[in-house]
């Protein structure tokens, strides 16, 4: 018998396959995830502004995919992490701060480089993918809705997971159905604060803000509560955001936008305890409008900075001739944030 034929032919193919090892290593089997990124009510009134669920874990190369079901706009946005000073969040992708444009799908994050979606197209159906090839903890945010965020933790291969992606739907569907149905709840107590508060009053959206052990999610009543309003020549109706952090505008006219609806309309005048006040005597012909300006409260004040200065909430308005006054939110009207006021003699 040769010398070759002594040798175990299993130890030939072994000798054979060892270059092949060597040049290709084996392929790293990579979880695609799934995830949601905002919910809202069936009519768009109510709107779940969080993450769902805003807290995962994955493996190093994983992908998670979040998909934007809403037509709210939102962001999926990684920062800058572990920086000093912290990366300054900028107020719209590629608008200031430390991302200098959006990045597209599949982009890789690992935490030196700012990674973000659009803000604009990804609504009712969108995705959009980012991949981990490296482990860490990282803060995850919506540059649109400050109380948006969530974490990812992007564990070694070798260290096992704690939840699969079924107990995510769960998780997810289980915050989305609790934020919703506060919603629901915030719906009613908006009417009845402005009917108490006088018959001339109406809310302007109200909200609320959630903890959990990931970050932050936030819900919020796109609607004017009552939307439908009947004075008299002569009346102040005054329109109070009771939403924490999202704001609205009050915008008479069916005239084009500004953008940024801020600062208010020529001619809007402050009251004594900070109220912006106005005077319609028509509405606005078209091509022009009348509008208040953001409404929206102060953000939380923080140790160690100074403090914030009064968020301005109110709106007046003084009607001086009968009429029907359509208004809307400027920022919301797509999800059929509008309004009317009747003027009687």
């Amino acid at each position: 018998m040769s010398r070759f034929n002594s040798i175990p032919f299993s130890a030939v193919i072994r000798w054979m396959l060892t270059p092949a090892v060597l040049l290709f290593p084996q392929a790293v089997h990579a979880t695609a995830w799934n995830a949601t990124a905002g919910a809202q009510s069936p009519g768009e009134g109510i709107q779940a502004l969080a993450f769902l669920p805003n807290e995962l874990w994955v493996h190093v190369f994983d992908t998670i995919t979040w998909t934007f079901p809403t037509s709210e706009i939102h962001t999926v946005t990684f920062l800058k992490q572990d920086t000093t000073p912290q990366q300054v969040r900028p107020r719209r992708p590629g608008v200031g701060g430390g991302c200098p444009g959006t990045t597209p799908d599949d982009s890789n994050f690992d935490g030196s480089a700012c990674v973000t979606s659009q803000d604009d197209e990804l609504v009712n159906g969108g995705t959009y993918t980012v991949m981990f090839p490296k482990a860490g903890n990282f803060k995850l945010v919506c540059l649109v809705h400050n109380n948006m965020t969530g974490a990812v933790h992007v564990l070694a291969a070798t260290e096992p997971l704690p939840f699969d992606q079924a107990f995510y739907d769960a998780q997810g569907h289980k915050e989305q159905t609790a934020l919703l149905t506060d919603g629901a709840g915030l719906k009613g107590q908006g009417t009845t604060t402005a009917q108490q508060s006088s018959g001339d009053a109406v809310t302007v959206g109200t909200g609320e803000i959630v903890a959990t052990g990931g970050g932050s999610d936030s819900v919020s009543v796109m609607r004017f509560l009552q939307d439908s309003t009947v004075v008299r020549v002569g009346d102040t109706v005054e329109w109070t955001n009771l939403d924490p952090v999202t704001p609205h505008t009050v915008t008479f006219g069916p005239g084009p936008d500004p953008s940024p609806p801020q600062p208010p309309s020529p001619g809007v005048t402050v009251d004594t305890d900070g109220a912006r006040h106005a005077v319609l005597t028509s509405p606005p012909p078209p091509g022009s409008v009348l509008h208040s300006g953001f409404l929206q409260a102060a953000f939380q004040d923080q140790t160690g900075l100074a403090q914030l200065p009064l968020g301005v909430t109110r709106f007046r308005v003084t009607f001086t001739t009968p009429g029907t006054f359509n208004y809307r939110c400027a920022l919301h009207d797509v999800l059929g944030m509008e309004g009317r006021v009747i003027v009687l003699r």
